[in-house]
């Protein structure tokens, strides 16, 4: 009894196709056989007489799949070219987001136009109710009009092109967090920062690789990356944002000015609000970012937070 499947030759599954259908429908549906194939078929047919049930489905199932593609790619070649092509540039992950919340008989449509691969991986991911609709659809899409196929198609293109690309797809991480860090107030950005490493170390430590804060200025960038962040920020903000700082980074500071700016300077007198303060350096930090995104410098070069070659 012949049980495995996967040890078929190509010839052998001709074969048993053809003892399946009878030899006269098989050879309608395979063209271009010689007398030598065929009489090659014949012997091997005698050689598969005892195969198993689940083979001949397996082997019946494979070439139904082939045919129903092929068919459907020589109607599209008549008419619009091939409007399933854009099939091939979705990685799975897509394809199956893509098709996911579609029908059973639009489903059925694209999974006549992939490869058995890529048909397996999408059944898999079906509960078995929409598994078994969908493989009922697939089983009819000989009644679906040429017409409505090619609307499927350009209906599912126009979709793809609001897929995320696999570049542009985002899973979160230290970096996502730092950014949503960046937009909130001080005490806030601290709160959630300290939960964070209360809740998960590991995390903390990679998010403090992305989050620049005003004290990471001081602590680690040298001076002439202070003087170009400083440069391109208004001097008022500059006075607001060192209220409250040590003399000595406040004299940092003001010594990478320029002169004209340096004499202009006036430090800001008296009570001011933290959200004020709190303002003004973030305009500091928001240039600083500026200028990492423009490749001026790397956080996690100057932290030491990078990787490390030796």
């Amino acid at each position: 009894m012949i049980t495995d499947y996967h040890r078929l030759s190509g010839l052998q599954k001709v074969a048993i196709l053809f003892s399946i259908l009878g030899e006269s429908l098989a050879i309608t549906l395979i063209e271009n056989l010689s007398k030598t194939d065929k009489r090659k078929i014949r012997a091997m047919m005698r050689e598969m007489e005892n195969t198993s049930f689940s083979v001949k489905k397996r082997v019946t199932e494979e070439f139904y799949f082939s045919f129903v593609s092929e068919e459907f790619q020589k109607e599209e070649d008549d008419t619009a070219g091939k409007p399933f092509e854009f099939l091939d540039s979705l990685t799975e992950e897509q394809l199956v987001a893509l098709i996911s919340p579609e029908e059973p008989r639009v489903i059925a449509i694209v999974l006549a136009q992939v490869s058995l691969e890529r048909r397996t991986l999408i059944l898999n991911r079906m509960k078995p109710e929409e598994k078994g609709r969908t493989l009922i659809e697939l089983g009819n899409l000989s009644d679906i009009p040429l017409e409505a196929v090619v609307n499927v198609a350009t209906e599912l293109k126009e979709k793809s092109s609001f897929l995320p690309r696999t570049l542009d797809f985002s899973r979160g991480g230290g970096k996502d967090i730092a950014d949503i860090l960046s937009t909130m107030g001080q005490d806030e950005e601290d709160k959630f920062l300290s939960a964070i490493s209360l809740e998960n170390p590991e995390l903390a430590k990679e998010v403090k690789k992305y989050h620049l804060t005003f004290e990471n200025i001081f602590e680690f960038f040298p001076d002439n990356l202070i003087r170009d962040i400083m440069n391109s920020v208004d001097l008022d903000d500059i006075a607001t944002a060192l209220k409250g700082m040590s003399e000595e980074d406040v004299n940092r500071v003001i010594n990478n000015l320029p002169k004209k700016k340096q004499a202009m300077y006036e430090p800001k007198e008296g009570a001011m609000s933290k959200r004020e303060i709190e303002r003004a350096r973030k305009k500091i930090v928001e240039q600083a970012r500026i200028m990492e995104k423009d490749g001026a410098f790397s956080l996690q070069d100057l932290t030491g937070s990078g990787e490390m070659i030796d």
